[in-house]
């Protein structure tokens, strides 16, 4: 991210983390907007960034203007080709601990997992009302909206994928842990009632 910003222009620090904010992009983008300006001094060690100059505006603290190097945008576009390249989600414990670990009872996964479904369909309102509020105030480019929109896709996907489990966690187990099904061959057993 911080090496697209300064591929636009040379920036500092301030405005780099400002336009996180803005986007969000912690939320969908898995960035870490704190750890900004330690990430910028460690492409500043590995050559990828420069300081171009100072800049200090009345009272406030001076900020150092940063532009991308040669070697920046070397690493920008093997980063940008990995990006896209990959189609594998990340790690997802999610998966591994319902299908390995096997703890806690039905309700209490239900439980979880209902809390878990709440938090998902805030970060998506939250996600849909600052893409709106973007678009709005004029400050989104049409593929800007676009990757906004499939960050609030992935988080449908997910809410659906809670909705289709649901029933399946609240059906009847086995001891193992297995679903029982109904068996739809068999009749159900009817007593033998004879008139009096």
């Amino acid at each position: 991210m911080v090496l697209g910003m300064l591929a636009k222009g040379p920036r500092h620090g301030h405005q780099i983390r400002r336009d996180a904010e803005i986007t969000n992009v912690g939320d969908w983008g898995g960035v870490s907007v704190g750890a900004l300006y330690r990430e910028l001094h460690r492409m500043e060690e590995e050559g990828l960034v420069e300081p171009l100059r100072s800049e200090q505006v009345g009272r406030r603290p001076a900020r150092t203007i940063y532009q991308i190097t040669g070697e920046g945008f070397r690493e920008l576009h093997i980063l940008w080709e990995q990006a896209i390249a990959e189609i594998h989600p990340g790690p997802d414990p999610l998966g591994v601990a319902l299908l390995f670990a096997g703890v806690g009872d039905p309700g209490e996964i239900a439980g979880l997992l209902r809390a878990r479904r709440q938090t998902l369909a805030i970060a998506l309102e939250r996600l849909t009302a600052d893409r709106e509020r973007l678009e709005a105030r004029g400050y989104l480019s049409s593929s800007n909206r676009a990757v906004m929109r499939r960050g609030e896709m992935h988080i449908g996907t997910e809410l659906a994928w809670h909705a289709e489990f649901d029933p399946i966690l609240s059906a009847p187990q086995d001891p193992t842990g297995n679903r029982i099904e109904p068996d739809d061959n068999v009749e159900a057993a009817s007593p033998d009632v004879q008139p009096d």
